[in-house]
């Protein structure tokens, strides 16, 4: 049976807490702009400083997702991404890389793959786990007992909103790490990323030992220096997207996808 690489996503982010920094998360969408430009987008990414990647799986609904992966989301569909290809991208990425792979998606999808055969094809592809933003915990444990089965991480999203006894049910049935949400609302970049999502932090960190690593809104090495003083990752999505969106060729992309990693690895190191 393969199993993925939960324990090369832990060792990642204990490194980077070693070192005094926070690890460095970055978001691509699968096939775009398309399913190749998507993995030389994940690699460039990983080569300017990115420690860790999320692979997004395009969906028709993104209710987490701002108007930036909404539009890119838009494009791979209309390329006819797969899952498939996703799985191609984890997997050329980590060969290429040797990087923590997780896939971030909704969960209709994985649904009607079918979770086991979602979780086995994860895994072989060397993915690290996935981030699930709409899988109530309460409706987890089929997909948990698969991932644990195969060695990946099940990351759940917390958010402002949610009520201490309720972080503490979130926290004690993710692996990996938790993605703690800034902000209500949805993805994108934001002046400023406040005083809520440190307030989130600390609160979440009462409830478990797992590494908190914040995203929604950072945007730029300042912001990624300010989030770095609090949390343990700090994601980086719509940023790298839009950069993608507004080149006016793929290797002008990748150019600037390389230099926003190596700029806001440069903000997560705190000093």
């Amino acid at each position: 049976m393969t199993t993925g690489n939960i324990q090369l996503l832990s060792d990642t982010l204990a490194k980077a807490k070693s070192e005094d920094r926070a690890a460095l998360v970055a978001y691509l969408p699968a096939g775009f702009p398309t399913v190749d430009g998507g993995i030389e987008a994940v690699k460039a990414a990983l080569e300017g400083g990115a420690d860790i990647v999320e692979v997004g799986l395009p969906h028709s609904d993104p209710v987490l997702d701002g108007p930036v992966i909404q539009t890119a989301d838009d494009i791979a569909l209309r390329g006819g991404v797969r899952i498939a290809d996703v799985m191609r991208t984890v997997r050329e990425a980590v060969a290429a890389t040797g990087a923590p792979v997780l896939v971030m998606t909704y969960w209709n999808p994985i649904d009607r793959y079918g979770v086991e055969r979602f979780t086995e094809e994860l895994a072989a592809a060397g993915g690290a786990g996935c981030i699930l933003p709409d899988l109530p915990v309460q409706e987890s444990a089929l997909w948990r007992e698969h991932a644990e089965k195969h060695g990946l991480a099940t990351v759940f999203v917390v958010a402002p909103s949610s009520k201490d006894e309720r972080l503490a049910t979130i926290t004690a049935a993710g692996s990996g790490f938790v993605y703690a949400a800034s902000l209500m609302g949805v993805t994108g970049t934001r002046a400023s990323v406040g005083a809520e999502a440190a307030e989130l932090v600390t609160r979440t960190r009462r409830t478990t030992e797992l590494p908190v690593c914040v995203g929604l809104g950072v945007s730029n090495a300042e912001q990624a220096r300010e989030v770095a003083g609090f949390a343990d990752g700090v994601i980086v999505g719509s940023a790298f997207v839009k950069l993608l969106l507004d080149a006016p060729d793929l290797p002008a992309g990748l150019a600037a996808v390389r230099a926003l990693a190596g700029d806001l690895a440069r903000g997560v190191r705190r000093s």
